[in-house]
This record gives C-alpha cells, structure tokens and sequence, in this order.
C-alpha cells in the first residue's frame, strides 16, 4: 500500500488497545498482509515471512470483522468519494430495478421439467 493510501487508511484503522503488552507490529503491516491474503486468495498459514506472524494477522482480521470495522472503513471511504465527486455524502435515493424476461413460449420452467412418477406404487 502507498503512502497515500496509508494515509487515508491509518485514522480508520484502531490504534492497540493501551495497557498490556506493547504491539509488536505496526498496524500498517497487519494491513498490508491482510491485503495480499484477500487480494490473492492465499491460505492465512501461507503469508510470506516478511509480513507478520499469520495467527497475529488472522487474529487483527477476526477481531476486526467481528466488531464492525471494515463497514465503518467502507462507509467512511464511500463518504470521501462521493464528496470528492461533489455529491452527497450519504445517498438520499435509491433505484431498484426488476425486469420480467420471458423464459420460453410454453410456460418457463414448468414446461421443460419431466413429471416425476411414483416408484412407491405397484403396477399390475
């Protein structure tokens, strides 16, 4: 990640908690792992040995998913785009749109399924 990019991400990203045992990585680098393992699909066990212990990244990961911080990151990111491209932070509508697409001409899905028979029954 660039130095700019940090710089939007560091803010948004939580500091260690004080007190207790000092961090022994920089948060930069549990995000930066945290990156390539989702960006290429990797295994956690799998991590390079020039970024964090894997259980220390896995654990930031987890703990970070369960309490809400990658949605607080993608909502505040989606506010500086949206700003940044004069629009309001929040949108103020929505559109959804349904389309009906004809399958076939004889009735969809049921016309092209087989009736299933009994093999329950006995046929005499």
């Amino acid at each position: 990640m660039s130095d700019e990019e940090w710089a939007i991400l560091e803010p948004l990203v939580p500091a260690p908690q004080a007190g207790g045992r000092p961090a022994i990585y920089a948060r930069r680098d549990i995000v930066d792992a945290i990156f390539y393992v989702k960006r290429g699909g990797n295994s956690w066990r799998m991590l390079p040995a020039d970024f964090p212990y894997w259980k220390t990244v896995y654990d930031a990961f987890r703990k970070w998913k369960q309490s809400g911080v990658y949605e607080r990151i993608n909502d505040a990111l989606r506010c500086q785009v949206r700003e940044a491209s004069g629009r309001n932070a929040v949108p103020s509508a929505g559109i959804v749109d349904s389309r009906s697409v004809k399958t076939s001409q004889k009735g969809g899905l049921a016309a092209t399924m087989a009736a299933k028979k009994s093999t329950g029954a006995s046929i005499t």
